[in-house]
């Protein structure tokens, strides 16, 4: 909740100095960055859920902001992010993740190619209110060959329901009556939701790893038929 209230002060900040259309330009380019440049990798806060409903909070607040001008940009932005990594995964291939960040970043998408296979058309969609999956979820899609109709359709559901659907909640949050006050718990909730989501996602990909782990050792044993006896 500190860090929503933090954002939220920050962003009326940027407001006060540089004015509604910088503003707008400037959510809109956090978001588009956040898939399509990897800035998601690093920033992941300033690129997701939080400035998503911290940017609604700010529209809610001041008559300079357009909440309709704000979500279309938004949408499309988020949209248009994801399209960019599912091109860019498609052209270049695994070599392209490989040449991106460090042991950490190779383990998440390691974990995201899992998540992929799990969830095929959905995991475009979920992915959005996952922050280390909605970095990589487009670009692992484009390197596996997902159907481009197919991918476009379930990225064009999750821009919606994360870009515009967050946005609003954000808005109508604070505008309300009886509902402003619990705008930060509202916030707290979808952020939990996603957290968890990842969580039951890791103890399943963990499940996996150690039933795989153990059906390899257990081939590996000799079968105790076949094995030779000593000095035979």
């Amino acid at each position: 909740m500190v860090q929503i209230s933090a954002l939220d002060s920050t962003l009326n900040d940027v407001l006060s100095h540089t004015g509604a259309v910088l503003f707008y330009l400037l959510i809109w380019g956090l978001v588009f960055a956040g898939t399509a440049l990897f800035l998601g990798v690093f920033i992941p806060f300033i690129t997701g859920d939080s400035l998503l409903f911290g940017s609604g909070l700010v529209a809610a607040s001041t008559g300079n902001i357009n909440i309709v001008i704000l979500v279309i940009g938004t949408g499309i932005a988020a949209f248009l992010g994801d399209q960019v990594g599912f091109l860019l995964g498609r052209h270049y291939g695994r070599g392209y993740l490989e040449r991106h960040g460090g042991r950490r970043t190779q383990a998440a998408i390691i974990k995201t190619e899992s998540f992929y296979r799990k969830f095929g058309w959905w995991s475009v969609v979920i992915a959005r209110f996952m922050p280390w999956a909605r970095v990589f979820v487009p670009v692992v899609a484009g390197v596996g060959r997902m159907n481009y109709y197919k991918f476009l359709s379930s990225n064009l559901l999750g821009a919606l329901s994360w870009g515009v659907g967050l946005t609003l909640t954000g808005y109508y949050a604070a505008t309300i009556p009886g509902v402003k006050s619990a705008a930060y718990i509202i916030a707290g909730v979808l952020i939990t939701a996603s957290i968890v989501v990842g969580f039951r996602t890791w103890r399943i990909d963990r499940a996996q790893r150690r039933t795989d782990a153990a059906a390899g050792d257990h081939e590996r044993l000799p079968h105790p038929l076949t094995t030779p006896t000593p000095g035979a």
